[in-house]
């Protein structure tokens, strides 16, 4: 029966499958990492005026990928924590606009040289863009890692990429403990830094 009429059909010109009614696509959603109704009302300069009261040590995060043919690499990082004992944690905060944290993420391990109060000279020189870094600083293979290790700093740690979170317009990187040390009778006490400027501890 439904064969004959579809013969019919098709004997006066009559269309035998509904013709496609077109479709307006859905809007195409706004995309942001935070609603404007999350934003704080916190002006940025006011945000770094009150938080550089926050005193902070100050390091350097180093890394070393064989297939790098630009080197190791490094920057200079005030933004680190230890996270957890046991397991054995450390963290540390980069800016997702870092070029030099690509090349550690490839690296997928770093070593954290603490920085000691004489040595505010060798965290500048980590802290500018587009220059040789590690020219003229000596430094040998962390034992677990091999990420630089960088002579006479009072400590380092030495670890592997167990994390990464996003927070914000920076990235928390999660690193394992893999060895660490810390210098004998390292005197000087630790560099700080406040309110834009490097300082030193006073007991």
């Amino acid at each position: 029966m439904a064969a004959t009429a579809i013969r019919y059909l098709r004997s006066v010109g009559a269309a035998t499958t509904a013709a496609p009614v077109p479709v307006d696509p859905l809007p195409r959603p706004m995309l942001r990492a935070v609603a404007d109704d999350e934003r704080p009302p916190v002006e940025p300069g006011e945000f770094r005026r009150v938080l550089g009261h926050f005193a902070s040590g100050v390091t350097i995060v180093t890394a070393h990928d064989p297939d790098d043919e630009a080197g190791p690499a490094g920057f200079a990082c005030q933004s680190f924590a230890s996270l957890s004992l046991d397991p054995p944690l450390v963290t540390f905060m980069v800016a997702r606009t870092s070029t030099t944290w690509p090349r550690i993420a490839r690296a997928g391990a770093f070593c954290v040289n603490i920085l000691g109060a004489d040595q505010g000279a060798l965290c500048r020189g980590f802290a500018v863009s587009g220059a040789d870094k590690f020219a003229g600083v000596a430094h040998s293979p962390a034992p677990a890692t091999g990420s630089p290790l960088l002579d006479a700093v009072p400590a380092w740690i030495d670890c592997r990429i167990q994390a990464v979170h996003t927070g914000g317009d920076h990235l928390i990187v999660v690193g394992r403990v893999e060895a660490l040390g810390a210098a004998d009778g390292a005197g000087g006490g630790p560099l700080l830094f406040h309110q834009g400027a490097f300082g030193r501890f006073s007991g």
